[in-house]
């Protein structure tokens, strides 16, 4: 990434006042956002973009207490702890490496993968890149300050999914994505519907650590490709079938590798509990595009839209022809911001 205006950390600063939810339930994507667009040069709308963006901030709530290791397990997906959590892992951060805290949550994390809508480790994934493209030198405050935003995001909305059956084992991620039975009566919140998921199909066991990040990549190429022909059933929500593994593949660099096997498994249930949630039961078709990445993310970029940037951000990762064609599908079925 290149930041040598020093654009996102002034937007980390600008942003760290602001808690990781408005609403009590809604999900502050600025962070994540501002990450992606200076990353694809669009560093110089950062600042406009935030200041478009601020009605949708809510201030970091008082923290109730301080949390130490001894009482974490306790106040595991505990949402009224949300700042406590921010802290404490503020003080990890402060005291010890960044991948040195991120390897000891992170398997503590990962069955919680769905809570907040899959956003915490999407934010976190974000947060890792950073840190990991920034070398020791360039590991600045406001970078370890978001990866503690993240984290305590994703541990105070730690959210197992419901015991689950197993299906027959799918050939692909593909066809394991459309072997997912859809939610039955697909209305309500997102959690009202993950608590109705009842089994999926086998995929993504992984005998190394090399074959599980395959597979990762894999599965993100997968669900990107899918949102092209299946986003139109629900725009916003279906972009986290991607991004939310894409996130996960994101911090396997960072990574013990004995974690890279667990973190596929965990990173498939989110993309299929997506699916599962808000995907239609039929696809369509979708118009081939003439356009580069480059072209294709600015496009995302003056539309705006939170969710648009994001998943654009993954298409472009996963890169190709029908990768950009389902960016621009997001860019036509979202609402714009601008």
């Amino acid at each position: 990434m290149d930041d040598s205006t020093g654009t996102l950390d002034e937007a980390l600063e600008r942003l760290h006042a602001s808690g990781p939810e408005r609403g009590g339930w809604l999900s502050n994507h600025a962070p994540m956002a501002v990450e992606a667009l200076v990353r694809h040069g669009q560093a110089t709308a950062v600042h406009r973009w935030i200041d478009h963006y601020a009605p949708n901030l809510e201030e970091l709530p008082p923290p109730t207490g301080t949390l130490t290791a001894a009482d974490a397990a306790g106040a595991l997906g505990d949402p009224a702890r949300m700042t406590d959590w921010v802290l404490f892992f503020g003080r990890q951060l402060d005291e010890r490496p960044w991948r040195e805290v991120l390897a000891e949550w992170w398997p503590r994390l990962l069955p919680g993968i769905a809570g907040g809508a899959t956003h915490p480790v999407i934010r976190t994934g974000h947060a890792v890149r950073t840190l990991l493209e920034s070398g020791e030198a360039g590991t600045t405050g406001p970078r370890r300050a978001e990866l503690a935003h993240a984290l305590g995001y994703w541990a105070a909305r730690h959210q197992p999914l419901p015991a689950l059956a197993t299906l027959a084992p799918a050939p692909s991620a593909a066809a394991a994505l459309d072997a997912v039975p859809l939610v039955p009566e697909q209305e309500g919140g997102i959690r009202e519907r993950l608590a109705r998921l009842t089994a999926f199909p086998a995929w993504g066991a992984a005998p190394d650590p090399e074959t599980a990040r395959e597979r990762l990549v894999e599965l993100v190429t997968a669900a990107t490709h899918r949102y092209a022909t299946h986003g139109h059933a629900e725009p916003v929500m279906l972009v986290h079938a991607a991004t939310a593994p894409n996130a996960v593949l994101r911090a396997l660099p960072a990574l013990p590798r004995e974690l890279w096997a667990p973190s596929l498994a965990a990173a498939w249930t989110a993309s299929a509990a997506v699916t599962a949630a808000y995907a239609p039961a039929e696809g369509a078709p979708c118009a081939p595009v003439s356009l580069t990445p480059e072209e294709v993310f600015a496009r995302a970029a003056a539309h705006g839209d939170d969710h648009t940037i994001k998943f654009t951000d993954t298409a472009l990762d996963v890169g190709g022809p029908l990768a950009l064609a389902a960016a621009v599908r997001s860019v036509e079925l979202n609402p714009p911001a601008f």
